[in-house]
Order: structure tokens, then sequence, then C-alpha cells
């Protein structure tokens, strides 16, 4: 069933029930508004932005969609993912990405790529897509966030009528979740490419969405490689000039999550990069954050948060991921104490966790796997290598 729950994204669009993909599209573009979805590691999202006199039709719309998809032209939207995907295969920044998950997950779902397998999006049936979609689009399944010029107990009884007419009665059983093993193994997957530059991603296990060292997560990650003025930003491109694009990245889910660091370099690059990287690991993992450097880490934190939550598709989606993934919806008083509360402690204890190299997941995409290895036995000597088609 890998890239079903994708796919079915894609499929709902064209058409329900009541409306046709035409005049989904025609009733959108007549009001102004926006309809979109994406699928994520975890869950999707159908989203709409209207005005608010246009709220009633919207949340018709989407849950004809939602609830009652005729799921047909198959063919056509199995053209469109297999084309996605062969597009991620063409676009090594995104490729590395889906290999790092991979490596570090093994065998766990969130390890899949979201798109899927491309025999499994070809040889899907009809009759399967609809049973998949009972078996995952049900009201108790289903999470409603909205934000902006609303009534909310009017919102609800819309919702309600609207799911009561089109919703199945039933509640299919949904799977136990099952958690990611405590460690990653040390491996570094390659995969061959005739690039330019060596790919190179370098993670571990993060924290999941609900652990109170988010916030200290957050800031190791400012302080690391999320801002112009992060170490390795400046190390690894201003000062030396070794890569165009570095940057730390994370991901918070349910159970888990993860943490990295992306670079892209020229092959004779690649083995400076590592060194610098694991220099930088180390210091940070010693107690090497200085009292100014923190408070301008916390400063950015607070300012991209409060500036994001300017928009109301931000806070819509806030809240919907809160409710989706069990977490506690805090008021951004409470956030910006949080990160005040973090001190440089909290983000060495967390360094030394995230950020050792005796148990690492590092995915490369390249023209050569033995200059990568040989790079990649600076952050660890033991590391095993496995080379993907």
């Amino acid at each position: 069933q890998a890239g079903l729950t994708h796919f079915l994204e894609h499929l709902v669009f064209r058409g329900s029930t009541n409306y046709s993909a035409l005049e989904v599209a025609e009733i959108f573009d007549g009001i102004g508004g926006e309809l979109n979805a994406a699928t994520t590691r975890e869950y999707t999202v159908f989203y709409v932005r209207v005005l608010d006199e246009h709220l009633d039709l919207a949340l018709d719309v989407v849950t004809d969609l939602i609830y009652q998809p005729l799921i047909t032209d198959l063919e056509a939207e199995k053209s469109v993912v297999l084309e996605e995907i062969a597009a991620v295969e063409d676009s090594p920044q995104e490729l590395v990405h889906d290999l790092a998950t991979q490596v570090l997950f093994g065998s766990h779902p969130i390890g899949r790529p979201i798109l899927g397998d491309a025999e499994v999006i070809a040889g899907v049936s009809q009759r399967r897509l609809q049973t998949f979609h009972r078996s995952k689009y049900f009201p108790s399944n289903i999470a409603i966030a909205a934000t902006g010029s609303i009534d909310h107990d009017r919102l609800v009884r819309r919702v309600r009528r609207l799911t009561n007419d089109r919703a199945c009665n039933e509640t299919p059983k949904t799977p136990m979740r099952r958690s990611p093993s405590d460690l990653p193994s040390s491996c570094l997957v390659f995969k061959r490419k005739s690039t330019e530059q060596v790919h190179l991603c370098i993670s571990n296990f993060g924290v999941s969405s609900d652990d109170p060292r988010r916030y200290a997560i957050g800031l190791l990650d400012t302080l690391l490689g999320g801002s112009t003025s992060s170490r390795l930003f400046q190390e690894v491109r201003e000062k030396r000039g070794l890569a165009y694009t570095v940057y730390t990245y994370g991901s918070h889910y349910r159970d888990t999550g993860e943490f990295g660091v992306y670079v892209g370099t020229r092959e004779e690059n690649l083995h400076r990069c590592c060194t610098v990287i694991k220099e930088q690991f180390y210091e940070l993992a010693s107690g090497g954050v200085g009292e100014e450097e923190l408070r301008r880490a916390k400063e950015n934190l607070k300012g991209r948060i409060v500036l994001a939550l300017e928009s109301t598709s931000s806070r819509m989606t806030r809240l919907g991921r809160s409710i989706v993934g069990g977490t506690a919806i805090q008021s951004i008083d409470t956030l910006v104490e949080s990160i005040d509360d973090t001190d440089s402690s909290d983000i060495t204890s967390l360094a030394q966790e995230v950020l050792k190299t005796d148990r690492i997941a590092v995915a490369a995409v390249g023209p050569s796997v033995k200059s990568v290895h040989k790079a990649v036995k600076k952050l660890n000597r033991d590391i095993d290598v496995e080379e993907v088609r």
C-alpha cells in the first residue's frame, strides 16, 4: 500500500457524488478562494481559504470531496503521480532526504517515501482504493481546524450536519501504531547519480511533537544551521566557501523525531565539510554555547514563531496538527516563556544525544561512493556503506 495515502489525496480532486472536478474548479475560481491538499509522513490535510461569506459553500464542497469521492480517472492520475515520483528521482536535493529518512527509520512506516512505490501506484485498482478510503476517511479519524471570521458553534453544527449526511457510519479499526527502534544503525546509503555535486544528509533521531525538549531542539537547530549567523552557515559557506547550501533540519512526529544536517558540495570539498561538521557537533555537545549566541538564537526562534502566526493558514495548521498529534494547544505567551526558560545546559544535553556520531544515519547522492565513504569516515570510521539502485 506504499503511496496510496498520497495517491488518494490526488484522486479526491477528480470529483465527488455532487461535484465534478470542473465544477469544483469553477466554484473556487468564482469566489476567489483556495482549495488544496498535502500529505505528510503522518497525515493528509485538505484545506480551504475563502471569504467568510463563502464558508458554507466551501464546507459543502470539501466535505463532499472527502467523504464521497468517485475515485475515477485512475490512469490519468497514475500518470501524474508517476511523473511526480520521477521528478524526485531527477532532483538529488529531494531524493537524498527520502534516502536519509529511510536509512534512519528502517522498516518503520515513517521511513517510507510519501509518494510511495511506482510499482504499487501503477498496479493499484479502483476497488482497492475504495477499500483504502473507507479504512481511513471516517469521522473519528478526522480533525477539523479553522481560523478567521467564524462562529465556532455555528461551524460545529454545520460540519456535524454535513458529516452525518455523507460519512460512513462504521468506524473501522485503526491499526496500532508502533514506535521506531531506539537507535539507528550506523550506515551510509549511497545512490549513484551523474551530478556535479555530492548531496549529503547526516541524521539521527530527534524528539517527538509533545516532548518538552522540542524548544531546546528548536534552539539547537537555529544555532547549528538554521540561520545565516548559524555555525555551519558561517564556517562552511561564509569562511571557507565549501558549499552554497548547508543547513540543519528537523521533524517532529507523534512517537519520535528526526534531526539532521544537509550539505551540497563538490566532491573535492566533501572531506573538509565533514571535518567542519564534526568539529561543530563536538563543540556543541561539549557545552560551547555562548550567552550572546544563545540570546540571539532565542530571539530568532521567537520572532519566527510569532511572525508566522500572523497568517491565518499557519494558525489553522498549528491547531490541526496539535489535534492530530495529540499535543496541547499552547498560547503564544506559553511558547515564548518555554523558549526563554531553555538554558545552555538543556541544549548541551540534547546535543550529546542527537549529534553523537557513533550511531548516525547518512544518505548521499553523487557520482562516486568511494569518495563519499572516505569523507563520511571522518564522522564515523566504522560506518557501513550500502549502495542502492
